[in-house]
């Protein structure tokens, strides 16, 4: 059984001059001990699928099964134990930590929330944590604008584990910090979910980064799943134009002749074309691509694409 199965969820948002169709339609599924990458340009809808799958942002349409169990419904107030097994790290770990709580409230607060442990077990469980991410007890004191950008994101890693949850978002974890420290964060990712037995989604738009973290790759774009498959396969063969596009895009000095960037601007979620969303920017469109989006449907084992010509 899967622990996380989204099946033809949809996230729109009403604006005064028409719906912004952020996700349209996106299935996936996560085994337990998976690290799932999701992939895509910004604007492509990764960030809202991570804040939809935790209700942070609420779905249109489509359901949530977490463990077995629907959470698409769920009242906010009955989340508790689904929030406490599905934690998020932000981008930003300076605009998601209070500036004005001690790294030790901010440690502590979700302990409390979720009613676990005492005084003197919940202080074991912050020194125990804080130091399991790579900083010292004494950090427990200080405030997060006292940091680093990469001691801050270990502080987030902190509070998103220390619940010990089963699934963790990762969102852009690593697009902020400076290329060494990016490293350092990923192993960290790594070890904590080693020792955790974690599972986690991985979003990024940094190819390089995805390919060494992930097991599976989901390729978005303009709110729908392109291209599925397990890392190494998509990297090897690549079926999607738009996958091949973005793999041809990073930069790489092996290659005699660099890659031209892909033609055109992402079409805006308000005014997406009919046909294939791709067709206007793909080399190989065609009348049909123009007037029927195709389907994501199996091309091999375990690898999905959506494309009349893959």
């Amino acid at each position: 059984m899967s622990l996380l199965s989204i099946t033809d969820l949809s996230t729109h948002f009403r604006l005064p001059n028409g719906a912004l169709r952020a996700l349209d339609g996106v299935s996936l599924d996560l085994h337990a001990g998976e690290t799932l990458g999701i992939v895509g340009e910004s604007g492509c809808g990764k960030s809202t699928l991570g804040k939809t799958i935790l209700r942070l942002v609420e779905p249109t349409t489509g359901s949530i099964r977490f463990a077995g169990e629907d959470v698409t419904d769920v009242p906010a107030r009955k989340l508790g134990s689904f929030r406490r097994r599905a934690q998020m790290v932000f981008q930003d770990p300076f605009a998601s930590l209070n500036p004005r709580h001690s790294i030790r409230k901010i440690l502590t607060d979700p302990l409390i929330v979720h009613r676990v442990g005492d005084r003197q077990s919940r202080a074991r469980m912050v020194e125990d944590i804080v130091q399991r991410v790579g900083l010292d007890v004494t950090a427990l004191d200080r405030y997060p604008h006292e940091f680093s950008g990469g001691q801050r994101q270990r502080i987030g890693i902190a509070r998103a584990l220390i619940l010990e949850p089963d699934l963790v978002i990762c969102d852009e974890p690593v697009s902020a910090l400076d290329v060494s420290i990016q490293a350092q964060t990923l192993n960290l990712l790594s070890r904590m979910k080693a020792d955790l037995n974690l599972s986690y989604i991985f979003i990024s738009h940094d190819l390089s980064v995805v390919r060494y973290f992930t097991d599976r790759v989901l390729v978005m774009y303009l709110g729908r799943v392109v291209e599925s498959a397990p890392t190494r396969q998509l990297w090897s063969t690549p079926r999607h134009p738009y996958t091949r596009a973005l793999m041809a895009s990073v930069p790489d000095p092996a290659r005699r002749r660099q890659a031209s960037p892909i033609k055109g601007d992402l079409p805006s979620p308000q005014d997406i074309p009919k046909g294939c969303r791709f067709h206007p920017r793909c080399p190989m469109a065609t009348d049909l691509c123009a007037q029927v989006e195709p389907v994501l449907e199996a091309s091999g084992s375990d690898h999905a694409v959506a494309c009349h010509h893959a």
